[in-house]
């Protein structure tokens, strides 16, 4: 097929490539810009089409591909449509000065309830924390690797209670 008869039968497609692109896109603008883009990548391609095959399944087949490669490449991309100016506050907290306090605080008082669940829990818990492996913390408190999960789980479940009854009685 030569350059011409292509160039005419893609024109002679131009209106079901649009009505195709907005049934994908839903949106006019970006039907304007898959046909576009359909019609290079078809153009550039047209050596792999096969006279004698249907041209605008052909063609829709270009397009739809290209949609859903368009589609996955904006997925792993996560575009914010935000002005700048709404993100204003994230550029001024970096040069704020971070009060330690309020941290210093928090530790202590989580450091007070490890302290009330014992150190049977607290000490596995910790090492957990730390980033010790179950096989590595029973080792080196010499407790069975089931007991280290276990104090582990329990551990959480004594501090998430301790939590959560702190955090009830602020609330009060």
């Amino acid at each position: 097929m030569s350059v011409t008869e292509f160039a005419s039968r893609l024109d002679h497609f131009q209106l079901f490539m649009y009505n195709f692109a907005l049934r994908l896109t839903q949106n006019p603008d970006k039907a304007k810009d898959l046909v576009q883009d359909t019609s290079l990548r078809a153009y550039r391609y047209r050596a792999n089409f096969q006279v004698g095959t249907n041209f605008k399944g052909w063609i829709a087949t270009v397009m739809r591909n290209l949609f859903v490669n368009q589609y996955r490449k904006e997925q792993k991309r996560k575009v914010v449509s935000e002005p700048v100016e709404n993100f204003a506050f994230a550029l001024e907290s970096k040069v704020i000065t971070p009060n330690a306090g309020e941290v210093n605080l928090r530790m202590q008082e989580l450091q007070r309830m490890l302290e009330q669940i014992g150190e049977l829990y607290s000490k596995p818990f910790l090492m957990h924390f730390q980033g010790y492996e179950y096989k590595e913390i029973a080792q080196a408190l010499d407790t069975p690797i089931g007991t280290i999960k276990s104090r582990i789980f329990t551990a959480r479940k004594k501090m998430q209670a301790l939590i959560l009854s702190r955090y009830n009685q602020d609330k009060k």
